[in-house]
């Protein structure tokens, strides 16, 4: 037996066409339609989900989630985590991060010199207190 299926679409209707051959001869033909329903919102939406690659992106992630020998005690941080780090930001994100590592470091260094300024107009003042008196008692003495 030898069959050839034939398919069809004209709108939204499919035509199902068939030949059955035996020894080189034709014994049964058959065509069948079916109607098939206008797409659903969720087929559409799966099918957006799909062209916008987070279908495939959400599949690496739960097979990286899978392939973990050690599976994490909270899987939806597992998800975020490695979700954040497929994303087209993560060249920005890590921009961010040595931007704040320098921030952090210049911080330091003002906190450094602010410290060191106090103690030099800490040591100025007393030192001008004692060449010149304490004017208040100065002042007082008058």
């Amino acid at each position: 037996n030898e069959a050839v299926l034939f398919v069809r679409t004209l709108g939204l209707t499919i035509f199902y066409t068939w030949v059955t051959v035996r020894k080189h001869k034709v014994v049964e033909t058959g065509i069948m339609a079916h109607y098939r329903a206008a797409d659903s919102k969720r087929e559409q939406f799966r099918r957006y989900l799909e062209k916008a690659g987070v279908l495939d992106t959400l599949t690496k992630v739960l097979v990286n989630l899978y392939e973990e020998p050690e599976k994490p005690n909270n899987a939806l941080d597992f998800l975020k985590q490695h979700l954040g780090a497929a994303g087209p930001e993560t060249a920005d994100v890590e921009v961010l991060r040595l931007e704040l590592t320098e921030l952090r470091l210049k911080y330091e260094a003002v906190v450094e010199e602010n410290k060191e300024l106090k103690a030099k107009l800490a040591q100025f003042e007393s030192s001008h207190e004692e060449k010149h008196g304490d004017s208040r008692d100065a002042h007082a003495s008058h």
